[in-house]
Parts: C-alpha cells; structure tokens; sequence
C-alpha cells in the first residue's frame, strides 16, 4: 500500500504538536520516522491510524482518503505494533492473538496463529498471561499481534526498545525475512540508528512537530558531513538552525 500525507496538522489548543508535514512511502519501502522524544512521531503515527483526528492535512491510502467513513475498511489492512502499549496482561499469549484474530477477521485463524507461534518462537511461553513475560517475549508477542492480519501496511513504533542485542536482532532480521516474501509498506520510528540504515529505503527527520530533513540514509550523511546516521540525528537534533 501506498501512503501519502498531505499538509498534516495537529494542534491541542495552543500547542502545535505536528506542523504541515508532507511525505509519502511507495508501496513495499520502509520509511523511518526519526526526531528527539516531543517531536510529533508518535502523534502523526495515530493520526495516520485514524486514532487522532487532524486539525487539517489529509492522509491517502493507495489514494483513498482516510477519514470516518472508510477508516474501518482502510484499518483492516494496516496494524500496529509499539512496546509502549501492552496487550491485555490477564489473557495467555494464545487467548490475545485469537482475539486479535477475530476482531481482524482473519480467514483460517488457527492455521494464521500457527504460523507465527513458529516463526517468532512462541511457543515456549504460549500460554502464560501476558502480564508474566519479558520485555523481549512481549515485544516478540506485539510483533506477532501486528502481522495476524498479513498488513499491507504496518506502523512500528520503536519495536526494539529496550531489547537485548540479541532479541533485537531476531526482530530485525525477522522483519527483514518477512518483507522480502510479502508486499508490506512499513513506517518505523527509531531512536536505534543502525536499525534505521539497516531496515529504512528513507528517512525524514522531525523536530518541533516539523520536517526539518528528509532523504536516504547515505544521502543525509553525506549531506552533513557525518560518519554515521547516529551522528547525522545528534547534529540535526541539537542545531538551532535547523528550524530557521
């Protein structure tokens, strides 16, 4: 699926939390949706989910406009995936991803389950309460939850954080694997800047709810004169000029 966001605007009363952004993913690229924590990423992501309204701008998928007539129809090909919103603590890994199942209405739900309980190693902690995992069993869970649906387009909000070297190179090189044998647009926000140039086609930069750079990766570091996209963020993050 295609993304497109046009002019995007969101204000709480005297604040401006997102500030007329425009950019677009091709179908199948990873976009990665960098910038300091109070930039505007995470609210931009739900407002592209249609969780939060905009205040004006207009976001197209595959050219429809996403708004309250269609989003319930759009939403059923997109998911979500964040360590910062947990699954209901009291359900076992099995019971969250049959509920998610249904409330998707995936056809062949068991064979669907199946299929991630295997790829993402599940089954070990399977039918413990979800409350009861690690963060890195959690996150391998919430990965599990956004792909129930097979998503054409998938929203990942920091899906590493807080991971171990190791879990979090299992989620990467997973998600790698699975984009290569499925059509899947993604947009991922990072602070990990080397999962960002592992896994993003493009990358823009927020700063004060604002685009303030966007290209490739080697673009942008090339462009600032920088060794490494870590090094690139902290001189976008820290430069005043930016924004002048």
């Amino acid at each position: 699926m295609k993304l497109e966001v046009k002019s995007l605007v969101k204000k709480f009363k005297s604040t401006i939390a997102v500030n007329n952004i425009s950019f677009e993913i091709k179908r199948n690229n990873t976009l990665g949706l960098l910038g300091p924590n109070g930039c505007g990423k995470t609210t931009s992501i739900g407002m592209m989910l249609g969780l939060i309204t905009p205040t004006s701008g207009q976001i197209f998928i595959d050219g429809i406009k996403l708004n309250s007539e269609n989003r319930i129809k759009l939403l059923g090909s997109m998911n979500f995936a964040s360590p910062y919103i947990e699954l209901p603590k009291k359900l076992t890994v099995r019971q969250n991803l049959e509920v998610y199942a249904r409330l998707y209405s995936v056809d062949n739900k068991e064979l669907r389950i199946e299929e991630l309980i295997e790829d993402l190693n599940l089954s070990k902690f399977l039918n413990k309460n979800t409350g009861e995992l690690s963060s890195g069993q959690k996150n391998r869970v919430s990965l599990a939850k956004s792909l129930i649906n097979k998503p054409k387009l998938l929203f990942l909000d920091e899906p590493t954080a807080s991971l171990d070297p190791d879990v979090g190179d299992f989620v990467r090189e997973y998600l790698e694997k699975y984009k290569n044998k499925n059509e899947l647009t993604v947009l991922l926000a990072s602070h990990n800047m080397k999962e960002v140039e592992r896994l993003c086609d493009k990358v823009i930069m927020m700063k004060k709810g604002k685009i303030v750079d966007e290209g490739t990766c080697e673009g942008l570091i090339n462009k600032h004169g920088r060794e490494n996209l870590e090094d690139t963020f902290l001189k976008i993050a820290r430069s005043k000029n930016e924004m002048e």
